[in-house]
């Protein structure tokens, strides 16, 4: 079965509003196995709703509406399915009995001819009562296909959705089980990592489609499959995600919705261990991921943003000489500067970043992206250097990620708990 969505409203296409309800829709709808082919986006205009309807009945089975059914002169989505289905539009008794109810409960004792019309509806569709809103939502058959019409706000949309529309398709239609796993790697962009699978991605059952989808800052890997077995098809793509971590282990750091910083936490949490981070080139942002957890003030100290060679020798301790012989964005200075928070805050373990973010200060032979991370722990201190790119907020995140990640990496490796 195959589904399309559109979304009706000039708010969208101007980008007053951003379409979160195709995208909700969209995740409910393949939970449940069902295969969206295409999604709308179009005006409030009834040319626009007629051409793209006639549209989605060529491609899908199902089509959901969402959008243009309120109580004004724009929503006009109720009054073109009513001529697409050569309907009349009926007074539903129970909806309008609704409506008075809910208008009573914010102290209007009477409504209007026009709140009154939101419980006209065409005589052929089921009604989807909406508890929450005075636009009822609307299910037309029509040659064994079919469409739904849901008002547009988000949560009326996803009320209507959860109680009546995908259980009803549940029922209807037998559509199996889609499995999805999501793999979260981050230190390699989209090609050259593809170029590190492909013996991997060559021997994937046929079974099973991959998905590379690459952000700012790192790359997830979807792995999917469907059938009738849910068991079967987890074990399948368990197997193929084992391989892949003895692949590329140092790249990997979670799954699903796993965040780096809070996996970063629970470590530390594990260890009973406590952390603070020195930042020059990445300006304080690894601080922001970190205190972005709930709870990280059981574990994370503080920072001190060393944006300054001045307050990495008199507050972080950097020697002038390691300043003057090796300059600021180095390996030396680095470590220096995560050894020296790490004694001014009493921790056991810190992170210091320094380097060149851009667009300027960069040399033949520090080029801008260059940047050093240093870990400090229990067993001493290593540090690695990376090569960024030219732009300067994509250097900061991704210096800050990698940095987080790097961490990671040596707490998961270390088997020492610190008490």
């Amino acid at each position: 079965m195959k589904v399309s969505i559109i979304t009706i409203g000039d708010e969208i296409l101007i980008g007053q509003i951003v379409d979160t309800n195709s995208a909700w829709i969209a995740q409910r709808l393949n939970e449940i196995g069902l295969e969206l082919s295409k999604i709308y986006s179009i005006s409030d205009t009834e040319s626009a709703i007629l051409r793209t309807l006639k549209r989605a009945e060529e491609f899908s089975d199902i089509v959901i509406l969402t959008g243009g059914l309120g109580p004004t002169n724009d929503d006009i989505t109720k009054n073109t399915l009513t001529t697409y289905f050569n309907d009349t539009l009926v007074r539903n008794q129970e909806v309008l009995a609704h409506i008075k109810e809910l208008f009573k409960k914010f102290g209007v004792d009477e409504i209007n001819e026009l709140n009154e019309q939101q419980a006209d509806l065409p005589s052929t569709c089921k009604v989807l009562f909406n508890k929450f809103g005075t636009a009822s939502g609307m299910w037309f058959e029509k040659d064994q296909k079919h469409f739904v019409s849901l008002p547009g706000v988000p949560h009326e949309m996803k009320n209507l959705m959860s109680t009546y529309v995908l259980p009803e398709l549940q029922a209807r239609f037998s559509v199996g089980v889609v499995v999805h796993k999501t793999i979260l790697t981050q230190g390699l962009p989209e090609s050259i990592l593809a170029e590190r699978l492909v013996k991997w991605e060559a021997e994937l059952p046929t079974s099973i489609k991959l998905a590379y989808l690459p952000s700012e800052n790192r790359v997830r890997l979807r792995l999917s499959t469907r059938g009738l077995d849910e068991k079967l098809l987890n074990d399948q793509i368990e197997a193929q995600i084992e391989k892949l971590h003895a692949i590329i282990p140092e790249l990997i750091f979670g799954e699903e919705q796993d965040r780096l910083e809070q996996r970063i936490g629970s470590e530390l949490l594990k260890r009973n261990a406590t952390l603070a981070t020195a930042e020059s080139c990445t300006g304080g942002y690894i601080a922001h991921l970190i205190t972005r957890v709930a709870g990280a003030s059981a574990y994370y100290k503080g920072s001190i943003l060393a944006y300054d060679n001045s307050i990495k020798e008199t507050v972080l301790g950097v020697k002038t000489e390691t300043l003057l012989a090796f300059g600021a964005v180095s390996e030396q200075v680095v470590e220096e500067m995560a050894l020296g928070i790490k004694k001014i805050m009493k921790v056991d373990y810190a992170v210091a970043t320094s380097g060149i973010a851009g667009p300027s200060g960069g040399t033949k032979e520090k080029p801008v992206g260059t940047v050093w991370t240093a870990i400090a722990g229990p067993n001493g201190v290593q540090s690695v250097k990376r090569q960024m790119g030219a732009e300067r907020l994509w250097n900061i995140k991704r210096s800050a990620s990698a940095s987080l990640l790097d961490l990671l990496h040596v707490l998961e490796s270390s088997d020492k708990k610190v008490e």
